[in-house]
C-alpha cells in the first residue's frame, strides 16, 4: 500500500474535521436553509477531495515509472561494471604485449647495411664540420688575395680594417646561408623525403665548392662570398635532414649512439680542415683555393653512396602511406623479415599524432602539447652555440698565443682541439644509450662551466703576474689544459645531444617543422657569436668568457629542471610524457601510457566496441589521476605490485527509459 504525501494527508484531515463539524451543526440546528448550505459545502469539499485523490494516484504512477527506470539504470551500471573488469584484464594483456614488443625492439642490433646507410648520410654533417673550420687557417692568405684583387681593380691599396671586414663577410655569410638552409629543411623533408632531400642538397654542395675553388682563377672575392653562401645553405639543410634521417632509421636501442655519429662526423670534418689548412699542406697562397674546393668531395661521395640506401621507413609509412615500401626498407635495414614490431610502433606513432600530422610551424608554436618540447629543443640548441665553443673554434690560436704560447705551438694546440673532439665524441657513443642524454648533457654543461672559470682565471693571473716568467709558463699550461678540458666536456654533452634530442622530442607529424625552427635558432646563435665575439673580447678583455659561464649555469639549471630523459623511449612515450606534464613523477606514467597507445593502435581491430570506446576516451583525455598498472618489466622482475588507481573514464551510458 502506497502512503499519501504529507500535504495530501493534511488536506484530507482538515476536510474530515470540517465535515464532522457540519454534521454536528445539522444535528443541533433546526433551520432548513442552514442544512442546504451545509450540504453544498460538504459536496464541494468532497469534490476537492476526489481531485486530490486522483492527483495522488497520478503521482504514485510517476513514482512507479521512476522506480522502473532506476532499476533499469542499476542493471546498466552493473553491466558497465562488468565491462570495466573485462577492460582492466584486456589492458593488462595489452601492456604485456607492448612490453614483449619493446623488448624485441631493444634486441635489434647494428647491421652492415644500416651502418652503410648511416655512413652515407653523415657525410652531410662532415661537410658541415669541414666548412665550419676550413676558413680559419688560411685567413692571412685570403686577406692577401683580397688586397691584390682590390689593387688590380681600383689601382690603390685597401686598408687593413676594410680587409678585415671583407674577410668577416666571407666567414659570416656561411652562417646566413645556414639559416636559410636550416629553416627550409622541414619543407624539403616533407616534399622530397629525407633521402631525396639529401640527394638534391648535394647539387648545392657541388656548386658552392666549385665557386670557392675557382675564386682565385676568376680573380673575384665576390665569387668566394657567393660560394660560401651556397655551401652554407647546403650545410644548413644537412644539419636538418641528416639527424632526422638517422633518428628515423635507427633501432630504438641504438638511436642515442647512432645519433652521436652526427657530431662525430662534424668533429672529423673540423679536424680534417685544420690539418689540411696548416702551412706545410694547403695553408699557402697557392693552396687555399684547393683547400676550400675540397668541399666537393663529401657531396660527390654522398651522391655515389646514398642512392643505394632506402628512404626513411617512417616517411614512407606515415607521410606517404606506402606500407609495402616501408616494409622493404625495414627488411633491408634490419637484415630480417621480422619487421612487424617496427611497423606496429610506426602505426602507433601515426595514430597518436594523427590530429597533428603535416603540422605547420605556426600550428607547432601554438600547440599546447608541443610547445614544451619545442622550447626544450630551442634551448638545447642555444646551449650548444652560446656555451662559448665557437669562440674557441674561431679564435683558439689567438687565445693560445695571448696565453704565452708561440705561434707554431698555438696552431698545433688548435689541431689538438680537433683531435680531442673526435676522440671524446667516439667515447661518448656507447655512453649515450647507457648513461642517458640528460645525464651526459648535465655533465658536459657542468664541466664547461668549471673550466670556463679556469680560463678566465688564467687570463687574470697572466695580467697581474706577467712580470714573473715562471708564472707566465705555468699560466700557459693552465690555459691550454683548461681550454682542452672545456672542449672535452663539450664533446661529451652539448656537442652531439642537441641535434639528437630535438629529433627525438617530436613524432612524425611535427618533426620537420620542429627541426627547421631548432636549426634556424642554432645557426642564428652561431652567427651572433661569430660576429660578436671579437667586439666582446675587445670590451671585456680578460673577462671574455664570463658571459659564457653565466649562460652555461642557466642552461644547466634548465636541463636539470625541464629536460626529460629520452633513453630507450619510443616517440609515442616521449609525446605522452609532455601530455602528462614534464615532471619526474610522471615518467613511469608516460612510459606506460605510450606503450598502451602502441598496443591499442596495433590491435584495435580485435578490441570489443565498448572497450575500444573506453580506450579512446583514455587516449584523448589523459588525466593525472588516470589509472596505472604495474609495468610488465616490474612484474617480470618480481617487484611488489603497486596499488591500483581508478579505471579510465568510460562514455556515459544512454538509458532509454530514464526520466532524468
Amino acid at each position: 500500500m502506497v502512503s499519501l504525501p504529507p500535504s495530501l494527508q493534511k488536506q484530507v484531515s482538515v476536510m474530515s474535521m470540517n465535515l464532522s463539524a457540519k454534521l454536528d451543526e445539522l444535528q443541533r440546528g433546526d433551520r432548513q436553509l442552514e442544512t442546504t448550505v451545509a450540504l453544498c459545502e460538504i459536496r464541494t469539499q468532497l469534490q476537492e477531495l476526489t481531485k486530490s485523490v486522483e492527483s495522488c494516484q497520478s503521482e504514485v504512477s510517476e513514482v512507479k515509472r521512476d522506480m522502473v527506470a532506476i532499476k533499469h539504470e542499476l542493471d546498466t551500471v552493473q553491466q558497465v561494471k562488468e565491462e570495466i573488469e573485462e577492460l582492466r584484464e584486456y589492458v593488462d594483456r595489452l601492456e604485456e604485449h607492448s612490453h614483449r614488443r619493446k623488448l624485441r625492439l631493444l634486441e635489434q642490433g647494428l647491421t652492415l647495411f644500416l651502418s652503410y646507410a648511416i655512413l652515407a648520410a653523415v657525410l652531410g654533417m662532415l661537410q658541415f664540420g669541414y666548412n665550419t673550420g676550413v676558413i680559419n687557417a688560411p685567413e692571412v692568405n685570403i686577406e692577401n688575395f683580397m688586397k691584390d684583387v682590390y689593387k688590380d681593380r681600383y689601382g690603390e691599396d685597401i686598408s687593413d680594417d676594410s680587409v678585415k671586414k671583407l674577410y668577416s663577410v666571407a666567414v659570416s655569410i656561411f652562417a646566413i646561408g645556414g639559416m636559410l638552409g636550416g629553416f627550409s629543411g622541414g619543407i624539403i623533408a616533407n616534399r622530397f623525403g629525407r633521402k631525396g632531400g639529401l640527394l638534391l642538397n648535394n647539387v648545392l654542395g657541388i656548386v658552392g665548392a666549385c665557386l670557392m675553388g675557382c675564386t682565385k682563377i676568376a680573380h673575384s672575392y665576390e665569387m668566394l662570398f657567393f660560394g660560401r653562401f651556397i655551401i652554407g645553405v647546403n650545410c644548413g639543410l644537412n644539419t636538418s635532414l641528416v639527424p632526422m634521417y638517422i633518428s628515423e632509421i635507427a633501432p630504438l636501442n641504438l638511436r642515442g649512439g647512432l645519433g652521436t655519429v652526427n657530431q662525430l662526423a662534424v668533429t672529423v670534418g673540423l679536424l680534417v680542415s685544420q690539418v689540411l689548412g696548416i702551412e706545410q699542406i694547403l695553408g699557402t697562397n697557392e693552396g687555399w683555393p684547393v683547400l676550400l674546393g675540397l668541399a666537393i668531395c663529401p657531396a660527390i661521395l654522398q651522391l655515389l653512396l646514398l642512392p643505394v640506401c632506402p628512404e626513411s621507413p617512417r616517411y614512407l609509412l606515415i607521410t606517404k602511406q606506402w606500407e609495402e615500401e616501408a616494409r622493404k626498407a625495414l627488411r633491408r635495414l634490419r637484415a630480417s623479415n621480422q619487421v612487424e614490431e617496427d611497423i606496429e610502433e610506426m602505426r602507433a606513432e601515426e595514430r597518436a599524432q594523427q590530429a597533428e600530422s603535416r603540422i605547420s610551424m605556426t600550428e607547432l608554436i601554438c600547440s599546447p602539447t608541443l610547445r614544451a618540447p619545442l622550447v626544450i629543443g630551442v634551448v638545447m640548441q642555444l646551449s650548444q652555440q652560446l656555451s662559448g665553443i665557437n669562440a674557441v673554434f674561431y679564435y683558439s690560436t689567438n687565445l693560445f698565443t695571448s696565453s704565452g704560447l708561440t705561434e707554431e705551438s698555438a696552431k698545433f694546440a688548435t689541431i689538438g682541439i680537433g683531435a680531442i673532439m673526435v676522440l671524446m665524441t667516439l667515447g661518448s657513443i656507447p655512453l649515450m644509450d647507457r648513461t642517458g642524454r640528460r645525464t651526459l648533457h648535465l655533465y658536459g654543461l657542468g664541466g664547461m662551466f668549471i673550466f670556463s672559470i679556469f680560463i678566465t682565471i688564467s687570463f687574470l693571473i697572466k695580467e697581474f703576474f706577467g712580470y714573473v716568467q715562471e708564472m707566465i709558463d705555468w699560466m700557459s699550461y693552465l690555459s691550454v689544459v683548461s681550454t682542452l678540458s672545456f672542449v672535452v666536456f663539450f664533446a661529451v654533452g652539448p656537442g652531439s645531444i642537441p641535434w639528437m634530442i630535438t629529433a627525438e622530442l617530436f613524432s612524425q607529424g611535427p618533426r620537420p617543422a620542429a627541426m627547421s625552427i631548432a636549426v634556424l635558432v642554432n645557426w642564428m646563435a652561431n652567427f651572433l657569436v661569430g660576429i660578436g665575439f671579437p667586439s666582446m673580447k675587445t670590451s671585456l678583455e680578460n673577462y671574455t668568457f664570463l658571459p659564457f659561464s653565466a649562460f652555461l649555469a642557466i642552461f644547466w639549471i634548465f636541463t636539470y629542471k625541464k629536460v626529460p630523459e629520452t633513453k630507450n623511449k619510443t616517440f609515442e612515450e616521449i609525446l605522452a610524457l609532455f601530455r602528462h606534464g614534464n615532471d619526474r613523477s610522471s615518467l613511469r606514467d608516460s612510459r606506460l601510457y605510450g606503450s598502451m597507445l602502441n598496443c591499442v593502435n596495433a590491435l584495435e581491430g580485435h578490441i570489443p566496441p565498448a572497450e575500444s570506446a573506453a580506450l579512446m576516451v583514455a587516449e584523448e583525455k589523459p588525466h593525472p589521476d588516470s589509472f596505472v598498472f604495474a609495468a610488465g618489466s616490474e612484474r617480470s622482475s618480481g617487484a611488489p605490485a603497486q596499488p591500483e588507481r581508478p579505471p579510465p573514464p568510460l562514455p556515459p551510458p544512454r538509458f532509454p527509459n530514464s526520466g532524468v
